[in-house]
């Protein structure tokens, strides 16, 4: 369509040159050359119009092939369009069914986490629950006391075998100790007592002065030298008892900050032969008790084995005499066994020759034969 209308303008300019050019030719009178040249120019108009109309065929031709392979690439685009959009599609679809399926897997997990997380979260309720009932408990001093002789009660009874300890026992002086630990002399009877100074503890950790500190500081410490004062008083008993005593702090923490800064009060447990232990210092102390009770039970032994060996080698002296008797049985029961197999070889022998013998008128001469005796006769 473009060309057909380009092409009706340049013939419109065209005729507007000729008439233009007729214009000019006319004004000059110069008749001839006009009427050539409209010959002319019809002759030219006539062609340009052939022209035209050939250019406007091959214009409706080519639109029309042009229309047609637009139509085809129309139907190849479509065509492709649907079986792109097909295939995007059945992706599409299959990824949904695989994003529904991982969505409904992540669900489950996470359902399973929430379970697991609730758990938690009543498991942490009831931790906090017991948290709450051992501050309780710590607050009390008589429960605080059967707090640490529950746990010093744990670490004796998990390491040491029952006849190695005993508690609650009364001594000769009617003072009860938590715990005896049974022990061969020397040492002898150790006494473990338990003590928890929380309170001193409490109020160093909670010092927020100078002040307050150094009066923290010096309560822990009269509190502390206080208890081995009272244990060195009341459970180190000469003939009775060792000659020292543990006392058991069960908190790792009241424990370690005597050892930090504290030396002077633990230097004055050395002086008055206390040694202070802690849970886990406890159970080093009960370890080697315990390798301390098998050696003397060994040793114990060992007087048992050695008059059992002592035992072993009379029983075994008096097996070698009976052997030695014994084997003298037998060789002269060989000996007797020999002498009658000598004389029932004889006797086998004297009677063959008898058998030999033969007794009748013929023999002129006598035939000697020996007797058992071993003489002959005629």
């Amino acid at each position: 369509m473009n060309f057909e209308l380009l092409f009706i303008i340049t013939a419109i300019i065209g005729v507007i040159l000729l008439l233009a050019l007729l214009a000019v030719l006319y004004r000059r009178n110069n008749t001839a050359d006009i009427s050539s040249f409209a010959d002319n120019l019809l002759r030219a108009q006539a062609e340009l119009s052939g022209r035209l109309s050939l250019l406007n065929e091959n214009n409706t031709r080519q639109q029309t092939q042009l229309m047609q392979s637009v139509n085809e690439q129309k139907l190849s685009l479509l065509k492709i369009m649907d079986e792109r959009l097909l295939e995007v599609t059945k992706n599409v679809g299959q990824g949904l069914q695989q994003s529904a399926e991982k969505t409904g897997q992540t669900l489950h997990e996470l359902h399973e986490r929430l379970v697991k997380i609730d758990v938690a979260q009543q498991k942490i309720s009831n931790l906090s629950e017991q948290v709450v009932s051992l501050q309780e408990v710590l607050t009390n001093k008589q429960a605080r006391g059967a707090f640490g002789e529950i746990q010093l009660n744990d670490l004796v009874t998990s390491i040491l075998p029952p006849s190695a300890y005993e508690f609650q026992v009364v001594l000769s002086n009617q003072k009860r100790a938590d715990c005896v630990l049974k022990l061969p002399n020397p040492p002898g009877t150790i006494v473990i007592d338990s003590k928890f100074p929380l309170e001193s503890y409490q109020a160093l950790r909670n010092a927020s002065s100078e002040r307050e500190k150094v009066e923290a500081e010096r309560f822990f410490r009269a509190s502390v030298l206080k208890h081995i004062k009272d244990i060195s008083e009341k459970y180190i008993i000469p003939g009775e008892t060792a000659e020292s005593a543990l006392m058991f702090m069960p908190s790792e923490a009241v424990y370690a900050e005597l050892h930090a800064n504290f030396l002077d009060v633990v230097e004055a447990s050395y002086r008055a032969k206390v040694w202070i232990v802690s849970p886990t210092t406890l159970m080093a102390t009960l370890n080697t008790v315990r390798a301390v009770l098998k050696d003397a039970h060994m040793r114990e032994q060992a007087g048992v084995i050695q008059k059992e060996v002592g035992c072993l080698l009379e029983d075994i002296s008096r097996l070698d005499d009976r052997v030695e008797n014994l084997s003298r049985h037998f060789e002269q029961a060989s000996k007797d066994i020999g002498d009658i197999r000598t004389s029932s070889g004889k006797i086998a022998r004297r009677v063959t020759r008898i058998e030999e013998i033969e007794l009748g008128p013929d023999h002129e001469h006598p035939v000697a034969v020996e007797d058992f005796t071993g003489a002959k006769s005629a």
